[in-house]
């Protein structure tokens, strides 16, 4: 890289870098001022108060949100992974017949978005009669179809000669996948679980459709109900915001270093 490049490339993602943290520090900024200047335009408040994160966890249940948020993405998240790491790797380095269909049918679940299917989603678990239940809520956000592509593609780049060798040592296929497969695909999914735990804890239309006891809401929907209880009070909107970002990036900045070593894992061969 030239010396010319090299100090052009370090602005445009300081640049980026500042336009991608800007809401966030805004939004964390407004969370401490007085309502009557919330959008003042200064990053720094003129008088900051924590008496915005008082008043939300005084007259809301909102660690309860928290829990139940917590709760959902743990869950998810665990069950997920078990089940595509296991299906990936059979669709990956198993021959059964129909395989590369079933892989397809899958896949193809990428395309199709939440709000197409929710009202079967919904009329199904009303009928299992799981509304205002765990897995109610959660069993829809399991099924991942990128988690199963990136995962698949991951195993099919796997040495043979390692599969041979444990055949060899007697080893089923089960064996292999839980001696050689699951070690080797620690860092993609560190990263695939992060995502995964994001998507379920900034999970809104969903839990909304099908909790309607309050004491089930996820801290999204207890943010909505806040938002509608105190219309224009942004400041206690954005306190209760800030709050459920918290989590988010501190997983991010714990985990950061296997995002970036599963990004440089899965570009090898």
């Amino acid at each position: 890289m030239s010396d010319l490049r090299r100090p052009l490339l370090l602005a445009a993602a300081l640049l980026l870098a500042l336009l991608t943290a800007a809401p966030i520090l805004l939004m964390t900024a407004s969370a401490f001022k007085q309502a009557d200047a919330v959008f003042d335009g200064r990053l720094i408040p003129a008088e900051p108060t924590w008496e915005n994160f008082r008043y939300v966890f005084a007259t809301v249940p909102f660690v309860r949100y928290l829990g139940n948020s917590l709760l959902l993405a743990t869950v998810v998240t665990v069950v997920s992974m078990a089940f595509h790491s296991m299906s990936a790797f059979a669709l990956a380095r198993l021959e059964f017949p129909g395989r590369d269909r079933i892989f397809f049918a899958f896949f193809s679940t990428i395309l199709v978005s939440m709000p197409m299917i929710i009202v079967p989603l919904f009329m199904v678990v009303r009928e299992l009669g799981l509304l205002n239940t765990l897995p109610g809520v959660a069993a829809p956000m399991i099924f991942q179809g990128f988690a199963l592509f990136l995962l698949r593609q991951f195993y099919l780049t796997l040495p043979t000669e390692l599969e041979e060798s444990a055949r060899l040592d007697g080893c089923g296929p089960f064996r292999i996948y839980l001696r050689i497969a699951l070690p080797l695909s620690r860092p993609i999914l560190a990263a695939l679980a992060i995502f995964v735990f994001l998507g379920a804890w900034n999970a809104f239309l969903w839990p909304l459709t099908t909790t309607s006891d309050e004491s089930k809401w996820v801290v999204q929907v207890g943010i909505s109900a806040l938002q509608g209880e105190h219309a224009g009070a942004w400041n206690y909107i954005l306190a209760g915001a800030t709050v459920a970002t918290v989590p988010t990036l501190a997983l991010f900045l714990v985990f950061q270093k296997q995002i970036i070593e599963s990004i440089k894992t899965t570009g090898l061969k």
